[in-house]
């Protein structure tokens, strides 16, 4: 979800018709040191209770019944369960968008950063790839959409990260 930089917007169109079904590399919309946000979906846990899903206290041992619950649904009135009352019920699996994250590097070779035995659940790095700075939404092999950041002041330039070393060790243990 980039925009397409040029001339007039008959320019653009044009651009947009020249690239539309063609493969874009990742270089050709991005640099170094870029902020972009990404949307991802994120891990799946299930249906999870709530201590799990809200963090909510235990209940004291002298609980009657059940401790891994909540006090009280709510009030008498409003007489219906409000959305803001942490109950039970899917964890994980939503979109979630992450804001500014810093372009560290874009690179072709992907033995440059593939640990001795790949990733794990992944692999070996065969095509280009992207490291950026920070956590990214979803796990290994899911779908990543990146656009240019809605909230980074556009005003303040960020210099070009300087990576000294990356870390090719296996990440199979100790």
């Amino acid at each position: 979800e980039f925009r397409i930089g040029g001339g007039t917007i008959e320019e653009q169109i044009e651009y947009a018709k020249k690239i539309l079904g063609k493969e874009v590399k990742i270089n050709e919309a991005l640099n170094e040191g870029d902020m972009i946000d990404t949307i991802a979906v994120t891990k799946g846990k299930g249906f999870q209770g709530h201590v799990k899903r809200w963090g909510v206290k235990l209940l004291t041992h002298k609980n009657s019944k059940h401790r891994r619950m909540i006090g009280t649904q709510g009030s008498w009135h409003p007489n219906w369960v409000q959305a803001t009352v942490p109950n039970a019920g899917q964890m994980g699996y939503h979109q979630r968008t992450e804001y500014n994250k810093r372009v560290l590097k874009i690179g072709e070779n992907g033995e440059e950063i593939t640990p001795a035995g790949g990733f794990p659940h992944y692999g070996a790095v065969k095509n280009s790839y992207i490291l950026l700075h920070g956590s990214i939404p979803g796990p290994v092999k899911r779908l990543i959409s990146m656009r240019d950041a809605i909230r980074y002041q556009r005003g303040v330039t960020v210099e070009k990260a300087e990576i000294s070393y990356i870390s090719t060790t296996s990440k199979q243990g100790a």
